[in-house]
């Protein structure tokens, strides 16, 4: 490794989205057209992302917590109900789940992978539980069996929070297609594609993917395609209380030029990743991702977790990698410590939750990141003083 004493290159972020021209033309065409909210752009746009995971439908969102918040409600969840979710995990996860009335009960992680532990979720199980919300975390998918069976057994509804997840595969399968009820995505700018904002939600059900179309724009019982489409006069009804939770044809445009170079953002995220442990591995001070012979992983980003003397000093670590203009995030939230989740005895339940939280770093990872710049991140790290 060769010696860095110090850093004149310019700050190297933790993630940048790719955007190209093809997304810019994109949104021009959209512009030009007239149709600048959920319309056609959105429905084509509904039809690759389906076509892509192998799904037999796609429901575009405004976000990826309100994917989910409408995954729960078209899964019947509502007050009074309990979701086992993982605390480990961003707050929009056990938000979405208060969004509809129910509370999120939190399950510890399998500190190999990341991921909620299937032995932890069963033993949570009570008469309130309604569902159980697996997360992907950070773009490596976890141990579906385990959970539908978990599912089959007590007679719960599986849904999947895949905002990390696409890509990922599971027994040689797209993540999304989905082994749950429903799988939900973010297309936010720290994930691999993005739409600025947005989300999608995949199901195999027919009357699921209905029952959310409706949803999403305010439970009308015709969307604004069909009714500016008509050749005779239509009126639309609304029968339940439905919401906002649209994605406008821009933001469609974008993802279709952006699905368009997934797996070339994929390919080159993999191969950033594996250079990154193979050389990372040479220190005996921190632990590279591990992936299970089952997964394929997206690595939506790279953490590492500090261990030995390093594990105390997470934040020094980081401040001499700051002062070397290399930004790095701490690891995954422990949302139970957040105020709204906050309950006496939630670290003692959740050890491996608040170990991880605890000694996690997010290191650079993106697309466009050169091969000076990744050998400078690694070099860096060798460089540490612990």
């Amino acid at each position: 490794m060769s010696t860095l004493l110090t850093s004149t290159c310019a700050m190297i972020p933790v993630a940048r989205p790719y955007i190209g021209v093809e997304e810019e033309q994109g949104v021009l065409d959209v512009l030009r057209s007239g149709w600048v909210t959920q319309g056609p752009r959105v429905a084509e746009f509904e039809e690759k992302f389906a076509a892509y995971i192998g799904c037999e439908f796609a429901v575009a969102v405004s976000s990826c917590t309100t994917a989910l918040q409408l995954a729960l409600l078209a899964c019947g969840v509502g007050p009074g109900d309990e979701v086992i979710c993982p605390s480990f995990s961003f707050i929009a996860t056990a938000n979405s789940i208060a969004y509809v009335g129910a509370k999120p009960v939190f399950a510890d992680i399998d500190l190999a992978t990341y991921n909620v532990n299937p032995t932890h979720v069963e033993a949570l199980i009570s008469s309130r539980t309604k569902a159980i919300l697996v997360v992907h975390q950070i773009g490596l998918p976890a141990d579906m069996r385990a959970f539908q069976y978990i599912a089959a057994k007590f007679g719960l509804k599986l849904i999947e929070d895949a905002a990390c997840a696409i890509g990922a595969k599971y027994e040689g399968e797209l993540i999304g297609k989905p082994l749950g009820d429903l799988a939900c995505f973010s297309f936010h700018p720290r994930k691999i594609m993005t739409t600025g904002e947005g989300g999608m939600i995949t199901t195999r059900d027919a009357h699921l993917a209905e029952r959310l179309r409706r949803l999403r724009q305010h439970a009308m019982s015709l969307s604004d395609v069909v009714r500016h489409s008509a050749k005779q006069i239509v009126t639309e009804t609304y029968d339940e209380v439905g919401f906002n939770f649209r994605m406008t044809d821009m933001q469609a445009a974008v993802g279709i030029a952006q699905l368009g170079r997934l797996d070339r953002l994929l390919d080159r995220r993999r191969l950033l990743a594996q250079r990154y442990t193979k050389a990372l591995d040479q220190l005996s001070w921190l632990i590279t991702p591990h992936v299970p012979p089952y997964c394929c992983h997206n690595y939506q980003s790279y953490m590492v977790r500090l261990v030995g003397d390093a594990a105390g000093k997470r934040d020094e670590i980081m401040q001499q990698l700051l002062e070397r203009n290399i930004s790095t995030r701490r690891a995954i939230m422990a949302t139970h410590r957040e105020l709204p989740y906050r309950s006496a005895g939630g670290d003692d339940s959740l050890p491996q939750t608040c170990l991880t939280a605890a000694t996690g770093i997010i290191l650079p990872l993106f697309y466009q990141m050169a091969d000076s710049d990744h050998n400078y991140v690694i070099d860096s790290l060798h460089e540490i003083h612990i």
